[in-house]
């Protein structure tokens, strides 16, 4: 997503933000730049061991502006090394969102050497024309530094971004999906060489509608529970407002895709099916070109929520992502479903182990978990409360909890006491879905300082929130009104982070 107005110059805002606020807490596994600005993740590409992440990036302030993509670096998924920034904004056009991909038959032309070129595909904006078309760019030293070879598609409008290309093997073609974003619709574009594009198809509005869709992710992927060798596509759209959250969000489609045009399964529901039920997942995209020993699809999202996403208050970098996350499609009595779990990359960082048993009443129990990176597991039998509390405590007394609700089917985080206030769209209660007949349920909790992941009953359904603290040490605590059951495994987070070696 790009903020196309509304930004304050990167000088006043680096000392606005110097001259109001401490540096905050850095988290411990999830990436975020050193400083200033970051949004949507670009670029995601698996190229020779190392998993690039490309990012929107403000080199120059802790606003939205002057969109670069900033670069990091990964050859497990979960350690991050910073990188230079990749592709600048110039003169006239900013370098905003798409995608990446190796040209492993160098259709592009742009092989050196017997080598792949690394190929991006992604959106300028030159806002003096009021044009968005679409940018190639490629590099021949594994992302390090890139080489524009310019605009390749264009349709004549200032709202037309957000590219993710990919090859479809069974049309022996690339294939494109990006937005008309005002109009909430995705436009599918096929080129055999990825400098000539053709007009394929169109898809929306459906769903969710806001004022924009962004930021669209089209994959095929197995059904697990449906029939031998089943697969589906999924089609996954962003909203700039108007999602479950409150207010950015992102939704997903289900159904097939010929290689030119996408159509839902039969009985696809009209009201949108969302991705995460918190506020702070945005912008997921997946990864392309993963090894072929590898058939996982995994993305990843932004952690933020355009409503308040220049007002969190950190420093000196504003904006981190969530953890990447495999994604799966599964089939149920009802419907299909995506499910997501942390990538299971995520368990080489635990530290040391805590296993806890309590029975819970409203008296508050102390958990063992120390701080605020951390991976807890929790199983809960909810027996005849009518909530179950897991609440995170600062030292000024905030509070953020992640409660259960099993009479009503819901599983929540309620940050509206998290922190002192900064934006009045932040605090809220998010609440997800969850069939709670048994009055059991699990819940897989990623704390990183600022942020919660929460994954319900192994991933059928996700909250990501952020929480901004006053101040002083996290502590974990539990109650229940009523009697329940909880046990609890959980695992310090380190902070090592190795440095990748450079190509």
């Amino acid at each position: 997503m790009k903020k196309i107005v509304g930004f304050l110059m990167a000088g006043v805002a680096l000392a606005t933000s110097a001259a109001a606020q401490h540096a905050d807490p850095r988290p411990t596994y999830h990436f975020a730049p050193a400083k200033n600005w970051m949004n949507d993740p670009n670029g995601l590409v698996y190229y020779d061991g190392e998993y690039h992440l490309f990012y929107q990036y403000n080199p120059h302030g802790d606003r939205w502006g002057h969109m670069n993509w900033g670069h990091a670096v990964s050859r497990d998924l979960v350690r991050w090394q910073e990188l230079p920034i990749a592709i600048p904004e110039t003169a006239d056009v900013m370098a905003f969102s798409g995608s990446a991909v190796v040209d492993w038959n160098n259709t592009t032309g742009f092989g050196r050497n017997g080598k792949p070129p690394m190929i991006a595909i992604y959106t300028g904006h030159n806002p003096k024309a009021k044009l968005q078309s679409q940018y190639l760019a490629y590099s021949n030293d594994h992302g390090r530094t890139w080489t524009v070879h310019g605009e390749v598609l264009s349709v004549g409008s200032p709202e037309f971004r957000d590219p993710k290309v990919f090859w479809h093997t069974a049309t022996k073609r690339w294939v494109m999906v990006a937005v008309m974003a005002l109009e909430n619709r995705a436009v599918i574009f096929t080129s055999p060489n990825l400098r000539q594009w053709t007009f394929a198809s169109s898809f929306g509005p459906a769903g969710g509608r806001g004022k924009n869709w962004e930021c669209p992710d089209l994959f095929e992927i197995p059904v697990e529970g449906g029939a031998a060798g089943e697969k589906r596509w999924v089609l996954g759209i962003n909203l700039g407002d108007n999602a479950v959250g409150g207010g950015s969000g992102g939704q997903y489609f289900i159904g097939d895709f010929d290689g030119t045009k996408f159509t839902t399964v039969q009985g696809w529901p009209s009201e949108a099916q969302w991705m995460d039920y918190g506020a702070d997942f945005y912008a997921a995209v997946s990864w392309n070109d993963l090894p072929k020993n590898d058939p996982r699809r995994v993305w990843i999202g932004w952690a933020n929520d355009w409503r308040y996403a220049e007002a969190i208050p950190t420093w000196p970098s504003r904006g981190l992502m969530t953890v990447p996350r495999q994604v799966t499609l599964k089939k149920y009595s009802d419907g299909y479903r995506i499910v997501q779990k942390p990538v299971t990359e995520v368990a080489s960082l635990h530290g040391s182990r805590q296993d806890f048993a309590a029975t819970l009443s409203e008296a508050a129990t102390s958990l063992p978990v120390e701080g605020g990176a951390a991976d807890l597991e929790f199983t809960i039998d909810a027996g005849s409360s009518e909530q179950v509390a897991i609440t995170l405590t600062d030292g000024e007394g905030y509070q953020t909890v992640v409660g259960v609700n099993p009479t009503v089917n819901e599983v929540f985080v309620d940050r509206t006491r998290s922190g002192p206030h900064f934006h009045d769209g932040f605090a809220n209660r998010h609440v997800a879905p969850v069939d709670l007949k048994s009055r059991r349920v699990k819940l897989r909790i990623l704390a990183d300082e600022s942020i919660l992941e929460v994954f319900i009953n192994d991933g059928e359904r996700t909250i990501t929130d952020r929480f901004f603290r006053g101040g002083g040490p996290l502590r974990w605590s539990a109650s229940s009104r009523g009697k329940a059951q909880l046990k609890l495994t959980a695992w310090t987070m380190n902070t090592s982070a190795p440095q990748v070696a450079a190509k």
